[in-house]
């Protein structure tokens, strides 16, 4: 057992038979959410939109999770996503809005194409909003409810030559969390929003930038010279979760970063 899993077991979140849905599980921070939230108790929908393979592997790993596939741009996908997790988990109470992608290409502004531009906001902002609005359906059903968001440190701090994805970061960051935050308290009195912004994590998305050179430079901005591993970010999203460790906690940005800033810290 790894120190990350140990140290959420020491602590009952009470999410024991909570049905929590995780998009994106496919994938590095997604997996490592859905996995931390089964060693906390909770009944774990596994969503993955292309990696079939990864979310069964996965799947299998949890004692055979409930999976289920869609496009979160695709609103009919979306409507039928919390059907499937709400007849696997009887009922959704928690969801953690993963699911995105980063560009990988560097493209300064004059350069960015419209398409690539919107595609990028389809594939994050879009996906987050209608991703939101289905849970928010299920919380109106259910009275309660627990929504994590994740953005990035790109939506702090912008990113040079990936404009599109910083500003679908920081849409999800303000503006879309801090209107969430208070309309979720329309249909739950109890019930939160909050959001993780990761930075640099070492993921399948990140190979390959996260060498011993890329990770001296990168972390000339951050006090802890490291990138994080994907568990370090869902041990974040289950501490928000999670209504008995942050019961009081709405509309909040945990950003998993290492102490980075928007200024140099380190000279080299």
């Amino acid at each position: 057992m790894d120190a990350h899993a140990s140290s959420l077991r020491r602590i009952d979140a009470g999410l024991q038979g909570k049905g929590v849905l995780v998009t994106g599980a496919s994938g590095g921070i997604g997996s490592a959410c859905a996995r931390a939230f089964a060693a906390e108790g909770a009944r774990v929908l596994v969503h993955y939109h292309r990696g079939e393979e990864r979310a069964r592997a996965l799947s299998e790993e949890l004692g055979g999770a409930p999976i289920a596939q869609a496009d979160l741009t695709l609103e009919a996908d979306v409507e039928r996503l919390f059907e499937e997790a709400r007849a696997a988990l009887g009922q959704v109470d928690a969801c953690t809005a993963v699911a995105g992608t980063w560009p990988s290409e560097d493209v300064p502004a004059w350069d960015l194409a419209l398409e690539r531009w919107e595609s990028t906001i389809r594939e994050n902002l879009t996906a987050t909003f209608l991703t939101a609005r289905g849970f928010l359906r299920e919380v109106e059903r259910n009275g309660h409810g627990s929504l994590v968001l994740v953005g990035s440190t790109a939506g702090i701090f912008g990113e040079a030559g990936h404009a599109d994805y910083a500003a679908a970061k920081s849409a999800i960051l303000g503006g879309l969390l801090l209107s969430l935050k208070n309309e979720i308290a329309r249909i739950a009195p109890l019930g939160r929003v909050n959001a993780v912004a990761p930075g640099w994590t070492e993921t399948t998305m990140t190979r390959g930038l996260v060498d011993t050179d890329q990770v001296r430079a990168v972390s000339r901005t951050m006090s802890l010279r490291k990138v994080a591993q994907p568990e370090d970010v869902a041990a974040q999203v289950v501490v928000l979760a999670s209504d008995t460790l942050s019961g009081h906690v709405s509309g909040q940005v945990v950003v998993v970063a290492g102490g980075m800033e928007g200024r140099t810290v380190h000279p080299d």
